[in-house]
């Protein structure tokens, strides 16, 4: 028998199965699968009784219509071959489909209540779509039917910025590539050099449920269901569905059909615009007019104001004129009062203005409060209307007080305050007064006036004789001489 090395036997053994099975197909299902950094995709294809490594290399991968998923029953074209490194054997993928739409449905179906399940497409999450976006974003391949379509439709309903974001929209990339322009969308921040869309649109043309399926990728639906600005998606034509249809805010048939969604038609605005405007100017004259008719009824039911206010006007300036004169002939008696004292008694002058003050001020007090009085009843009376009343009132009082201030300063200065100290005025019979010892004689009768009233006296003895001094200018001045 021939001697072969390990080596010798495993290369054997390659070339014998790569050709025998240089072509085949295989169907089983996908486990353990996973990508490897360099872009080869690795998986095992399995029934029920045995297993097959696979491999999927970079270049081929990135052409796949689907990524493959543990569970999935797909159906590899490729072609057998070992790994002697490991006295595996594999098949190397060159095609890899869905084995039937059956299998990719029941993932679908499977992935959907995943998702579901996390809130993804409750409706609570959805957000309302602007009016008139300024900047609108589009998701979609920058070379297809798509793209000119939406910016056909968009020019003729209302012209808008648009900023695309280009990808592929189909194959192993195209997954990862929308996710990522979505996310990219939202991460422009407002007032920088590339302004931020106010919605988005993902869209792509009809196709088979394997061509439509990177839209049903969970990186794709997760990226819809966080993106913070509204977004639109437009997959397939009207009878497809996809996840990423359930997590956007709002679905649109078609690409088309987005673009109508997205922005009002600028002719149908103007016209509302317009016939609002007449409406409102037609809304806005009759309630005018209307107000005008029922001013005028009520005008016609009123008095004029300024009737209400003559008689009231005219009593003020009656009670005031009266007031003014009142005061005058007040300040007249007490001037020819004051006129005919006697300058050589200012005691009895003083006695005698404080008391006529005083007597003064309480007749001017009680005219002033019985004026105050019949003011505010006429004021009340005419305008039912008390505040020019109370205004008239509070000046009067001020006056009030003010008079009395000026009495009290008189009572200050009386020669009352000398007596309370314990000073004492004497006067003879005639009442005048009695200044010094020389000015009596024995057995005259005098009055001693004091702080608390007056009382008789005798004049006993024979006072000493001073030498009287002429009166001077000092001695009308006033108190001084009193004391």
């Amino acid at each position: 028998m021939p001697e072969y090395s390990v080596s010798e036997i495993s290369q054997a053994l390659k070339r014998t199965v790569e050709e025998r099975f240089d072509r085949v197909r295989v169907r089983g299902e996908v486990s353990g699968f996973k990508r490897a950094a360099s872009g080869h995709l690795y998986m095992a294809l399995k029934d029920e009784s045995a297993v097959l490594d696979a491999v999927c290399w970079k270049g081929t991968a990135n052409g796949l219509r689907f990524l493959p998923e543990d569970g999935l029953e797909v159906i590899a074209t490729g072609r057998l071959t070992t790994y002697p490194g490991r006295s595996k054997y594999q098949i190397v993928i060159e095609a890899l489909e869905p084995a039937g739409a059956g299998a990719l449905l029941a993932l679908l179906e499977e992935r959907k209540k995943k998702l579901a399940s996390e809130g993804l497409f409750d409706e609570a999450r959805k957000k309302p779509l602007p009016f008139l976006p300024e900047v609108i974003g589009i998701v979609t391949s920058p070379t297809g039917a798509v793209i000119r379509d939406i910016l056909h439709r968009l020019r003729d309903r209302f012209p808008r910025h648009v900023l695309l974001w280009p990808v592929v929209v189909q194959g192993d990339q195209a997954a990862g590539q929308v996710a990522a322009a979505i996310r990219g969308f939202n991460a422009i921040r407002p007032g920088g050099n590339v302004p931020r869309p106010d919605l988005l649109i993902v869209a792509r043309g009809g196709g088979s449920l394997e061509d439509l399926w990177s839209f049903n990728e969970e990186i794709v639906v997760r990226a819809a269901a966080e993106s913070e600005i509204p977004l639109i998606s437009a997959v397939g034509h009207e009878t497809d569905t996809t996840l990423i249809d359930y997590a956007s805010d709002r679905r649109a048939p078609t690409p088309t059909a987005a673009a109508e969604i997205a922005v009002p038609v600028r002719s149908d605005l103007l016209y509302r615009v317009t016939d609002d405007e007449r409406r409102l100017i037609g809304w806005m004259n009759r309630v005018v007019q209307d107000g005008g008719n029922r001013l005028e009824g009520l005008v016609r039911g009123l008095p004029r104001p300024a009737g209400l206010l003559d008689d009231a006007t005219q009593r003020l300036d009656d009670r005031g004129e009266r007031l003014r004169l009142a005061m005058q002939a007040i300040l007249r008696g007490h001037g020819t009062t004051l006129a005919g004292l006697r300058p050589r008694t200012p005691a009895d002058l003083i006695r005698i203005k404080g008391d006529t003050l005083a007597h003064s001020h309480r007749q001017l007090a009680g005219y002033c409060d019985a004026l105050v009085r019949d003011r505010v009843h006429a004021l009340q009376r005419s305008t039912g209307d008390g505040r020019l009343a109370a205004a008239v009132t509070r000046r009067l009082r001020e006056e009030g007080r003010h008079a009395e201030a000026l009495g009290q300063r008189l009572e200050s200065v009386s020669y009352r305050n000398v007596l309370a100290r314990g000073f004492a005025v004497v006067r003879d019979d005639d009442g005048a007064l009695v200044k010094t010892s020389a000015e009596t004689k024995p057995g005259m009768r005098i009055s001693v006036e004091f702080a608390d009233g007056k009382t008789g006296a005798v004049v006993e003895g024979t006072p000493a004789q001073k030498p009287r001094r002429r009166p001077s200018a000092k001695d009308d001045e006033g108190q001084g001489s009193l004391l």
